[in-house]
């Protein structure tokens, strides 16, 4: 059997990814394709129990370092029982967040040495990498603004981390996709959904879509 296709979805807060990985679902089921959407940290029943304790509670629960182990725990998990497999079996995988979000939020963000994201990258993902990375940006501002209305949730802790800390996230997210243009793309996340789904139907047809 021919191995699906592995997209995922980065950015800041705000930035719309749970939506337009749903609309991309929608849209290539559709089409006849099988799909697995799914999400990091989460996925699986240890995952989402990994993330309840990683995205609740004070900015200062966890340091950075603990993060990072906690999220490549919650990864590694994910990636064997549903990633790897669907995979494997053909469907495409819609992923929202996925290795990209540690190197910018605990990375950039935390201060956490970029060496040892690699070393844990390296044991822990594999072969498990994504054929397609969207990367949604917007200004800072306008993403928390977003996220801290969105479906009437409390602010989790990384909302909560401070202007600056969501700068060098944006930041990082840009530097990805300049040293991965082959596996990255930018999408402009400011715009509204139509015109965003455009943008990211457009460059899936063009770049995965027989």
């Amino acid at each position: 059997m021919v191995r699906g296709k592995f997209i995922t979805f980065e950015g800041g807060e705000g930035a719309g990814k749970s939506t337009q990985a749903r609309l991309l679902a929608e849209r290539l089921i559709s089409r006849g394709h099988k799909v697995e959407r799914t999400r990091e940290p989460g996925g699986t029943s240890g995952a989402e129990a990994l993330r309840a304790m990683l995205v609740q509670g004070g900015t200062d629960r966890w340091s950075p370092m603990s993060e990072a182990l906690l999220m490549y725990a919650a990864r590694r998990d994910h990636i064997e029982r549903v990633i790897a497999p669907s995979l494997a079996g053909g469907q495409w995988v819609v992923c929202d967040r996925f290795a990209d979000s540690t190197r910018a939020y605990q990375g950039a963000g935390g201060g956490v040495d970029p060496a040892f994201i690699d070393a844990l990258e390296q044991g822990v993902l594999g072969e498990t990498v994504p054929d397609l990375t969207l990367i949604f940006d917007l200004p800072v501002e306008i993403g928390l603004e977003r996220a801290s209305v969105r479906d009437g949730e409390a602010q989790g802790r990384f909302e909560a981390k401070g202007l600056e800390f969501h700068q060098a996230l944006r930041a990082e997210f840009l530097a990805i996709a300049k040293a991965h243009p082959e596996r990255c793309v930018v999408i402009d996340a400011a715009q509204d959904i139509d015109a965003v789904h455009a943008k990211v139907w457009a460059t899936v047809a063009e770049r995965l879509v027989p």
